[in-house]
This record gives structure tokens, sequence and C-alpha cells, in this order.
């Protein structure tokens, strides 16, 4: 993974715009940050191959960044993505990585599910 480049990102996700995408959202903010300091209450959300089809994708922020999807009846979006690729499979993968590497969420779209 790379850093983001904002327009990038944009023509990836204005590419996938209208289109079946498998989503991957995931957060991992609880586990770890109670590992750091003990006191951190663990929060964390995950979704695995949720099919979604938006209208408008948007990338916001000068970093780290927030990439909304607008979808018929509502928004899914992440904040604090910081990395991004797309893969050999052609999948979109964005990711917020805090200042030791870990994961702080992660964002991917894909035509085809994700391995199980």
């Amino acid at each position: 993974m790379r850093a983001i480049e904002r327009e990038a990102v944009q023509r990836e996700l204005d590419v996938r715009r209208g289109r079946p995408m498998y989503l991957h959202l995931e957060t991992n903010a609880g586990a770890y940050a109670r590992l750091r300091d003990g006191k951190a209450t663990p929060v964390g959300a995950y979704v695995r191959n949720g099919l979604v089809s938006y209208e408008r994708g948007l990338i916001t922020g000068s970093g780290p960044y927030r990439v909304g999807l607008k979808l018929e009846l509502g928004w899914v979006y992440a904040e604090g993505l910081t990395d991004w690729e797309v893969d050999g499979l052609g999948r979109l993968l964005l990711a917020g990585h805090d200042a030791d590497g870990g994961l702080g969420v992660a964002l991917e779209l894909s035509e085809r599910p994700f391995p199980s």
C-alpha cells in the first residue's frame, strides 16, 4: 500500500459507482487500543461481503481521509484512511494505519466476494 493520492482514489471510486460491489469495512480500535494503555473500552465494527451499489463515492479531507459511499437509502463511510492500492484482482483497498503501522480502519470494494 502507499499513501493516499486523493485524486487517484476519487477516480477509482467513480469507476465503481453504480455497479454491484462487495464491501469489506472494519475498524480495529478496540482490542489494539486496550493493549496499549489498558484503559480504552474495546470498540469495533466488521462487515464482510455486504453487497452495495453506491450512487456517489467521495473522498474528503487532507489526510487522514474520509471516504463516503451514498447508497439508495443511506451512507457508508470510513474515516482515518491513510493508505490505498488497487490489487491484482482489481479490488480497491483503503486502510488507515496508526503511527506504529497498526490497522485502525479498512474499507475495501470488490466485484467478487472476499474470501471468508
